[in-house]
């Protein structure tokens, strides 16, 4: 067992001997100090953007699924009704849908139903594009949206078609900079107005949870009770591109179905698949299940922080070979020092030991200097680029011990060739 006080005297040799070259020291140790901050600094991106994705797809509800109306891309089959030179579109979920799904899906706990399109949203000169929700009182809690003021709708708005509206934060800031909404008024499209009841905090819009489900900005949201919408805006949309206006017959947007438990989410979608495959041969509609994408995100994260770990760890090889080189080199110089020492009593193991002291001071130094750099560079990224990021406790650990090993695992070739050495012929060397 190698005694304390003799590894104490070694180290501080070896610390001795690598401040003779401090340039060729810190270049040395430059390969593991980029090596170690970019393996910490990529895991950090990594974890923050699968943290991000997750939560999103989190948000939506991991006993839900979701159904969405999406337009066929070849309509073959538009309704024949005729205005202004152009076809009324009809496709997507219906209120039949809606109620057969509550009334022959058994594990179906509850349902949500909504429909959203496009309008302007005024109040006196301000003006924003908004999105018009027309919901039901349990979209709060199935968004996850918060009210900064007032109230959300309540089932007395549903009932009485109210001509009320909770609004986007957004909104809020642009038509209302210097005021309180609440109690005032906003004109949605060119003639309907209606009373803001509440407001929501400002919520981080949202990627896209899947290729179905397109991203979504709740901060530019007029929510009104769905009742309402029925009754002010009709189920025929009306839109104009390229000077010809269009017509689009949508019930639905969405339903939002709620079950029992999460082994049967996956049952329960593949039964709405079959249930709406009866009513809707033109599959205007998709089933997004957030389990499933949640499934697969925890999968990709997986294999993104495998990769990334992986370049990374490229970086701590090349600077592992590096250290390789310069104690080769090392060695090279100190041919007459080993040759002396060994003619003293020194032995292999001894020098070997000395040798491989000094590649760790190296490695350690290189390593604990990238571990600063590594947990400092990844706020700096998610401050200028606006990406998430996460450092976990055991990724600068990780980081520094492989630095270790590696310096190491580099350094035994060198020490061994040094401890290898004929003390005459190393005597002999100028």
């Amino acid at each position: 067992m190698i005694n304390l006080f003799k590894l104490w005297a070694i180290v501080k040799q070896a610390v001795r001997n690598l401040s003779l070259h401090k340039l060729r020291f810190l270049l040395t140790a430059l390969g593991l100090i980029f090596g170690v901050s970019s393996v910490i600094a990529m895991l950090a991106i990594a974890e923050g953007a699968s943290a991000e994705a997750q939560r999103q797809i989190a948000e939506l509800g991991a006993t839900n699924v979701i159904l969405r109306s999406i337009k066929p891309v070849q309509e073959t089959n538009p309704s024949r009704e005729q205005n202004n030179d152009s076809l009324v579109f009809a496709y997507g979920l219906t209120n039949h849908d809606f109620e057969r799904i509550l009334k022959n899906v058994p594990t179906v706990v509850g349902a949500t139903p909504l429909r959203e399109f496009r309008k302007n949203v005024r109040h006196h000169e301000h003006e924003i594009e908004g999105r018009v929700v027309g919901a039901n009182p349990d979209l709060l809690q199935i968004t996850g949206l918060t009210l900064a003021q007032g109230r959300f709708l309540t089932d007395l708005d549903l009932d009485r078609a109210s001509n009320v509206a909770v609004i986007g934060s957004e909104v809020s800031e642009k038509l209302f900079p210097f005021g309180d909404p609440v109690g005032r008024s906003v004109r949605v499209g060119d003639k309907h107005y209606y009373v803001i009841v509440g407001v929501t905090k400002y919520k981080a819009p949202s990627g896209g949870a899947g290729s179905s489900m397109s991203g979504q900005d709740l901060n530019k949201d007029v929510i009104i009770p769905l009742t309402t919408d029925r009754a002010r805006f009709g189920e025929v949309i009306t839109g104009e591109k390229q000077g010809q206006l269009s017509f689009e017959k949508i019930e639905l947007s969405q339903i939002t179905v709620t079950v029992r438990a999460m082994d049967e989410v996956k049952r329960t979608a593949s039964a709405l698949e079959s249930l709406l495959e009866q009513f809707h041969p033109k599959k205007d509609y998709s089933v997004t299940v957030p389990l499933e994408l949640l499934e697969k995100a925890e999968a990709t994260k997986r294999i993104f922080n495998l990769v990334l770990g992986s370049i990374a760890g490229i970086s701590l090889i090349v600077g592992g070979i590096g250290i390789m080189n310069i104690m080769l080199a090392t060695v090279s110089e100190r041919t007459r020092e080993i040759g002396i020492r060994r003619a003293l009593g020194a032995k292999q193991k001894d020098i070997i030991l000395q040798f491989l002291v000094e590649t760790s001071v190296i490695s350690s130094t290189g390593g604990l200097i990238g571990v600063v750099l590594g947990i400092a560079a990844p706020p700096l990224v998610a401050r200028f680029s606006g990406i998430p990021v996460i450092v976990r406790p055991e990724s600068p650990i990780l980081a520094f011990v492989i630095a270790l090993v590696i310096g190491l695992i580099f350094g035994v070739y060198p020490a061994r060739r040094a401890a290898l050495m004929d003390p005459v012929e190393a005597l002999r060397t100028e």
